[in-house]
């Protein structure tokens, strides 16, 4: 595989997507985006509300995180991604995305929210996400990775299942 990589770290809110995009793109030399800073204003308020995004939402904010992760040199990116009609609109952008998806406990997930400050999406919307959420299916490149080991080792993970 290129030693440039194109890399969408995926899962429900709550999961570690930022953090694990960030140390992964350290890891690979690749430029890390987090795809919440792509959404528009009125998705942010939508979701701060405590209303779930729909797929109309959606659709503009899928095509930027793509049109980001299409540009030139190693890129990492922390979207949710959660069905695959998402990664489809990404994988039109960039065809070569590889989906990296951070899975784990619902119990997990809830106490991650309920302790991470300041952070516009409400615990309450997690039950919508995990409702929402399609794995990794037959002919999508990625891999699943747990969310309950270390971050070190998650990093490891991936970057075995790339080699």
């Amino acid at each position: 595989m290129s030693d440039i990589h194109k890399l969408v770290v995926m899962g429900v809110s709550g999961c570690g997507k930022s953090t694990v995009g960030a140390a992964l793109a350290g890891a690979l030399g690749a430029v890390f985006v987090d795809g919440d800073a792509l959404h528009p204003p009125s998705n942010i308020a939508k979701m701060a509300a405590g209303t779930p995004l729909n797929d109309h939402d959606r659709a503009p904010w899928l095509e930027l995180v793509g049109a980001e992760l299409a540009k030139a040199g190693g890129r990492v990116i922390a979207c949710s991604a959660l069905k695959r009609s998402y990664r489809d609109i990404i994988r039109a952008k960039e065809p070569s995305a590889v989906f990296v998806h951070l899975h784990g406990a619902a119990a997990v997930l809830q106490a991650r929210m309920q302790t991470r400050p300041g952070h516009f999406m409400p615990p309450a919307l997690l039950q919508s996400q995990l409702a929402t959420l399609e794995p990794l299916g037959q002919g999508e490149a990625g891999m699943v990775i747990d969310i309950a080991l270390p971050l070190n080792d998650q990093i490891s993970a991936v970057r075995a299942a790339l080699a």
